[in-house]
């Protein structure tokens, strides 16, 4: 039996293979799962960040195995999850175009329903410095129902009527669309704001906005329902869930980022505790 690594109430957090972590779980005992699986785009190539030349390499776990691999490697953790989610539950993996092919065929392999790919538009994105191709400036959602047959859970008048003034792709009470714009925590479009808090204590190299991660919790679950993140990294699923009142399992196998974890769940439980005050 694996122990928690931290626990709190509806904060869980994990250190192990997101694998053998799910088979400990009862089937059918989950509601959403948001997945930020390893882009595997470690390969000793350059982009750019804030104006500068940096390496793409994040660590040994990003690095690629080689097409049968690395589709292994989504098949095994994508059927581990298939067992642990409810008939009616849902999976959101986010990826970019290394990744989220292979992703998308394990879906379809393991018996998920695809209900939406999602166009994350980034305005900020880092220029393509080959001038070979055009220049990356989105990522890719994929959202997917465990049972074709199951009516999933969908916010939909939430979608429709909340207001969401970062996004201008959204027109008040229409349709939530299929392309979102969430900025980026280094966007300059949201410098000098809050969002740069969510990085206070460090960062993950893939870490996404609480704003895209609190969409999604939103649209697809409901308060009290279980949430897991089998690649937590620094938790902004955590983060995003218990802000919005559901519960959380964080998993992840970097000791270092799972501490980054608690420190940004204190805080915030902190900052709740002195607003009740």
């Amino acid at each position: 039996m694996i122990k928690p690594y931290y626990e709190k109430p509806k904060f869980k957090l994990y250190q192990a293979d997101c694998v053998d972590l799910l088979a400990e779980l009862p089937e059918n005992s989950i509601d959403m799962v948001f997945a930020d699986p390893p882009y595997l785009l470690s390969n000793g190539g350059f982009t750019v960040h804030a104006g500068r030349r940096v390496s793409v390499n994040k660590g040994e776990w990003d690095k690629s195995n080689g097409l049968k691999k690395d589709l292994e490697f989504h098949l095994e953790w994508i059927r581990a999850v298939k067992r642990v989610l409810k008939p009616h539950g849902t999976i959101w993996i986010s990826g970019t175009y290394h990744s989220i092919y292979k992703c998308g065929f394990a879906l379809q392999a393991a018996g998920f329903h695809i209900l939406n790919d999602i166009a994350w538009f980034k305005p900020n994105a880092s220029p393509n410095l080959s001038c070979r191709f055009f220049t990356a400036s989105h990522e890719t959602l994929v959202w997917a129902r465990k049972d074709k047959e199951a009516k999933h859970i969908f916010n939909y008048e939430w979608m429709k009527n909340k207001k969401w003034p970062e996004d201008f792709f959204k027109k008040d009470n229409t349709q939530m669309r299929s392309v979102w714009h969430i900025p980026e925590n280094e966007d300059v479009w949201v410098i000098n704001t809050p969002r740069l808090q969510e990085k206070k204590f460090g960062k993950h190299p893939t870490q996404k906005p609480e704003d895209l991660l609190k969409r999604i919790v939103l649209a697809s679950t409901n308060k009290g329902d279980l949430i897991v993140d089998p690649f937590t990294g620094s938790s902004t699923t955590g983060i995003a869930s218990y802000l919005l009142e559901r519960n959380f399992i964080g998993i992840d196998i970097d000791k270092k980022f799972l501490d980054l974890s608690i420190k940004r769940f204190e805080e915030l439980e902190k900052n709740i505790k002195s607003k009740l005050l």
